[in-house]
């Protein structure tokens, strides 16, 4: 491949922006990450508040993007959903016990292996990126959880998460989900 081919594909293609969804696409969309991310909220207020353990990270409102938002996407599947977070805490984690002298190596080795991984397992979910950057940029408190953090919040927010996908996304005719468990 020349040069010229190479800087060709970052042009993209000529079929223009994704088409429009429908209002009802959209309101069910919002129905569903609000009551999700409320769900593992109201979760943590419930058990977790006043401790130094948080079921809430980051990574869960782009889970919510393809979950809710993306229903029929593979990544928004639940074995990529629960998996995918599941695996990456666990990368992320191993990372910040090996490699926390050297920050910048502990982030990339992070993040990489969890993509990798994921491919291997067939539970690529973006967010599991962020789930494996969390567990080594975190507070002193995430730090602390050590592997407790596989659990909380790795594994039981993105099956709140899934819970409520399950009830939302399946009211509404024109929504299924999942599209396949495993």
């Amino acid at each position: 491949m020349n040069l010229r081919e190479y800087f060709g594909k970052m042009r993209g293609t000529t079929r223009g922006s994704p088409p429009r969804v429908s209002n009802g696409e959209i309101f069910w969309s919002w129905i569903g990450a609000f009551l999700g991310i409320a769900a593992v909220a109201w979760v943590n207020h419930l058990f977790f508040e006043g401790l130094d353990l948080s079921l809430m990270i980051g990574s869960y409102g782009a889970s919510a993007v393809l979950v809710y938002g993306a229903v029929r996407s593979p990544l928004a599947q639940p074995r990529n959903l629960v998996g995918g977070h599941m695996l990456s805490a666990i990368v992320g984690v191993l990372c910040w016990k090996l490699l926390n002298q050297n920050m910048w190596l502990a982030e990339s080795v992070a993040v990489a292996t969890s993509i990798a991984l994921m491919h291997a397992t067939r539970t690529l979910h973006p967010p599991g990126g962020a789930t494996a950057l969390i567990a080594v940029i975190g507070s002193p408190e995430i730090h602390r959880m050590g592997y407790l953090y596989v659990l909380l919040p790795a594994t039981i927010g993105p099956l709140i998460l899934l819970a409520v996908a399950l009830l939302v996304n399946n009211v509404p005719a024109s929504r299924r989900y999942p599209e396949i468990w495993f």
